[in-house]
């Protein structure tokens, strides 16, 4: 297969679903970023080739056009087959195989004149628009590739950032909500200008996103641990919980044990593009805090249960994986 096919430089099958799609590129991306590896070119060479297939593949019209043979795999137009022969053995070409061959003995090969022979398809066109031909014609600029570390938070609620460029101009970012460290968003026209009147390029973002403190992503939803107290854990209680869209109440039923889950709808990473928001999933952990004279009194008191072993599942479990 060869190396510029978008679905080997990945590893993937031509069945590969979006999901594996990204997946690889992003195996690539934690591997050979460049960011990750100064100075080594091997590792430069091959992110850029992984970003390139990615952006192919993950479009469904570009994918289903290298599919068919319409574009190459850097997203150029192949061109119908027989052209190249076409333009050769057309008026074009007759007009300089009745002449003496203008690059001499070297330029062609051979008799059959020098259209075509042993040349890159793309050097042929810009010669062949030299002499009157069809010529290489508009050509779209270059995608450009860029880094943008975003807060945890950005990715949870949504946000715009400011990437300032190598040359000095500014992008504004959209951070949709629910997006993923190591995604790459797409920026419409805003990479290399485009020749002969043709677009430019795209802004190809790889977004990298910082941890948080508190809160771990699962998939929409998001976690925490929430401090309570003894006496709110046996007594219950309504306390105060930290969202990422502000503080709300919750009711600790009475006789919670530490480890117990609770679920605040909505609460996790917000809504976008018609997907509903995530949760937020609470799992309470408990706080003695400061130990007094009462307390103590109360528990050496208090009768023991029968059986009662907090640690007797642990230790069943490690007879388990022995």
């Amino acid at each position: 297969m060869a190396s510029d096919d978008p679905y080997s430089i990945l590893g993937l099958s031509r069945t590969a679903t979006p999901d594996e799609i990204r997946k690889a590129f992003r195996a690539v991306a934690k591997a050979d970023h460049p960011d990750l590896n100064p100075g080594d070119a091997a590792a430069e060479a091959r992110f850029k080739a992984a970003n390139a297939a990615h952006d192919l593949l993950s479009d469904p019209e570009k994918r289903a056009r290298f599919d068919r043979g319409e574009i190459d795999g850097a997203g150029q137009e192949v061109p119908p087959r027989g052209y190249y022969r076409e333009h050769a053995e057309g008026a074009q070409g007759a007009r300089y195989r009745g002449a003496a061959d203008p690059f001499g003995s070297r330029g062609a090969g051979g008799a059959g004149g020098w259209a075509g022979a042993g040349m890159d398809p793309d050097d042929l066109e810009d010669i062949l628009g030299l002499f009157g031909g069809r010529g290489a014609g508009p050509r779209r600029g270059r995608d450009a590739s860029y880094r943008l570390a975003v807060d945890f938070m950005d990715t949870v609620n949504g946000a715009t950032r400011r990437l300032t460029l190598p040359d000095g101009r500014d992008l504004d970012v959209r951070i949709p909500p629910g997006l993923e460290d190591g995604q790459v968003l797409r920026l419409r026209g805003r990479g290399a200008p485009g020749q002969g009147g043709a677009p430019d390029g795209d802004a190809l973002i790889e977004v990298a996103v910082g941890p948080h403190p508190a809160l771990e992503r699962a998939g929409r939803d998001l976690r925490m641990e929430l401090p309570v107290t003894l006496s709110e854990a046996v007594l219950g209680a309504r306390v105060e919980v930290p969202t990422p869209r502000g503080p709300v109440m919750m009711t600790v039923p009475p006789r919670s044990d530490a480890g117990t889950q609770m679920r605040l709808r909505g609460r996790g990473v917000a809504e976008a593009g018609g997907t509903p928001a995530g949760d937020l999933i609470v799992t309470l952990r408990l706080v003695l805090g400061p130990v007094n004279e009462a307390l103590e009194t109360a528990l050496r008191d208090r009768p023991a249960e029968p059986g009662e072993d907090p640690r007797a599942s642990l230790a069943a479990e490690m007879r388990r994986g022995a």
